[in-house]
């Protein structure tokens, strides 16, 4: 029943365009851990008006069959700013047509009445004690694209199996219930509940319990810039600055409002580095600010840089902002934890892929480190369960640019990571010290751990599964590589097929999933890479470290032999020229 999918579809028949055609109703897009992620448009590969009603039919049935006091407790949603013209589709569109879904079987909604910020939804699912939450987001990817993330009642995003009793129950449900369409019927029920000003309380209110130098905050000379990306962070990361009696940074005005084009930027994610910051580095010379801090448009990742003696400005990387905030995040609980808890029950938490700085802080200082599967779903329900047991998980961190600082949020929080970013920089200049001094002298404490993780875009699913196939049959069936290049090859771990060299009975311990491809390797000089493929994107990415212990302090001969196996590994297992793969394009 919308006008403009409807129209679009007409003229693609009117002019037997089969091809087009194949394209938006060959298959229907998968329901996944993730939700959904897709372009906007028409047909059922695409996310609009009936494949959002369709999906959250089928979410609404689940959650019905799961919870017995779902119309007593209900769901929240929340939306971002997105919007495709041609199409009519918006965030706000579909999570009004998600909310009337439910609001037409009786159960209660928390339909949030303006954008906000991703981790929101999982901080009110928590606070509200609800059944379950949604997001209507497609975080940073190009902007035709949206999403639908799907939370649990413990506040942490979907694992196995309900992904695949949700899919099941969407595949049962699809013609649109009786007023599925009407969405105004939502605005005079009394079902429908705003938790917007709450939120926006409460929420400033328990970050403050990570908050431990206001008298530094008020003080402070530095200043910073923060940009929203045409997003939704702007206003939040100012009440958080607010909250924590800092003065508001600088915002890029370019950027600061929500924007669906991003139309300063070819794709707004601040993860590809220096080309999305170019009007934050230009304000910041202007206002002299030293720091700046950068969200993607969901404001659930933060990037943060620093202008340098030299003039230049250094981007941190993922895992060189985990070192920081692990550092910090622990430091301030030792020096001020009123938890009585011993430090045997205090835990972190990284992502397989992410850099293993946490563990090597965990075994000097004596509390725990574990790590997750990637993707934040994973640290979400670890940090849950051992939370449930009486354990206190201070920081979660994975290679993207994703945080998490509070635990009144069970995922990645750009906002709240921003935040005592500002504070740890503000605390470090009080003994003059800039974040790349403070990052330095981490890795002289606990050992250098050298990065290096890029990815090939390749839009052929066949080709990818031929590339994994091989380096699973790299010297006759059944057999491994022994060597990349010069570099010896001391240890496999599959997590697609289960298989894991190091373990006495070859059994990985983390799960395994069939459906994505992914192996680490572990080779001789104490390098580790992994492979593996994106569940949101067409691409192959790869993700390597070189960890030293304390005291090698040879740094450019660390990043030289890094180097090396890395392009080892593009030229022998990636093979780009033979399965012409792409490369990422600065």
């Amino acid at each position: 029943q919308n006008p403009k999918t409807y129209a679009i579809v007409k003229q693609l028949l009117a002019e037997g365009n089969a091809a087009e055609l194949q394209k938006y109703f060959g298959s229907r897009m998968e329901f996944g851990t993730a939700g959904l992620r897709a372009a906007m448009g028409a047909g059922i590969s695409h996310m609009n008006d009936l494949t959002i009603i369709q999906t959250t039919q089928g979410f609404c049935r689940y959650l019905e069959k799961n919870f017995s006091d779902l119309k007593k407790r209900g769901i929240v949603i929340g939306f971002d700013a997105r919007a495709h013209l041609s199409s009519g589709g918006s965030s706000k569109r579909f999570a009004r047509l998600a909310a009337n879904t439910f609001i037409s079987q009786g159960v209660p909604v928390y339909l949030f009445s303006d954008i906000i910020p991703t981790p929101f939804v999982p901080y009110t699912v928590t606070h509200l004690k609800l059944c379950a939450g949604i997001m209507v987001t497609a975080s940073h990817n190009p902007k035709q694209d949206n999403g639908y993330k799907v939370y649990w009642e413990n506040g942490a995003q979907i694992i196995s199996p309900h992904d695949k009793g949700i899919a099941q129950a969407i595949e049962e449900n699809q013609e649109p219930w009786p007023q599925a369409w009407d969405d105004k019927l939502i605005d005079s029920s009394p079902l429908l509940h705003d938790p917007y000003a709450m939120v926006n309380k409460e929420y400033f209110k328990d970050i403050q319990k990570q908050c431990f130098y206001r008298n530094i905050n008020k003080e402070t000379n530095l200043k910073f810039v923060h940009t929203s990306v045409h997003g939704v962070g702007h206003k939040f990361v100012q009440l958080a600055f607010k909250a924590f009696d800092l003065s508001p940074p600088f915002a890029v005005p370019e950027q600061k409002d929500p924007d669906p084009d991003f139309p300063t930027v070819k794709y707004p994610n601040p993860e590809e580095g220096k080309g999305v910051l170019t009007l934050s580095f230009a304000l910041a010379e202007k206002d002299g600010a030293r720091i700046i801090l950068a969200n993607d448009p969901d404001a659930d990742r933060l990037a943060v840089a620093e202008k340098q003696e030299s003039g230049e400005w250094k981007v941190f990387s993922g895992n060189e902002l985990g070192a920081l905030l692990g550092w910090w995040i622990f430091t301030c609980w030792k020096n001020n934890s009123r938890d009585t808890r011993a430090i045997k029950d205090v835990y972190m938490l990284s992502s397989t892929v992410s850099s293993k700085i946490l563990r090597a802080i965990a075994l000097k200082e004596g509390f725990h480190f574990e790590e997750t599967l990637t993707g934040f779903k994973w640290m979400g329900n670890r940090a849950k369960q051992l939370m449930d047991q009486g354990k206190a998980v201070l920081f979660a961190f994975e290679e993207a640019i994703g945080y998490m600082c509070c635990p009144a949020v069970l995922d990645k929080d750009g906002v709240s990571a921003a935040v005592i970013t500002a504070e740890m920089a503000s605390f470090l200049a009080t003994r003059n010290l800039s974040l790349s001094q403070q990052l330095k002298a981490v890795y002289d404490e606990y050992g250098f751990h050298i990065t290096k993780a890029s990815y090939f875009i390749c839009h052929d699913p066949k080709v990818i599964q031929q590339l994994f196939d091989n380096l699973r049959n790299f010297d006759g069936k059944n057999t491994y590589p022994k060597s990349c290049g010069r570099f010896k090859v001391s240890g496999i771990r599959d997590l697609t097929t289960g298989y894991d060299s190091s373990q006495p009975d070859q059994k990985a311990i983390l799960p395994t999933s069939k459906s994505s491809q992914m192996i680490t390797f572990t080779f001789a000089n104490g390098g580790v890479a992994t492979m593996r493929t994106s569940g949101t994107e067409p691409k192959i990415k790869y993700y390597s470290e070189l960890c030293a212990p304390p005291g090698n302090s040879d740094v450019e001969q660390l990043k030289k032999e890094l180097d090396e196996l890395v392009n080892a590994l593009e030229k022998h297992f990636f093979q780009p020229e033979k399965n012409k793969l792409q490369r990422k394009t600065e």
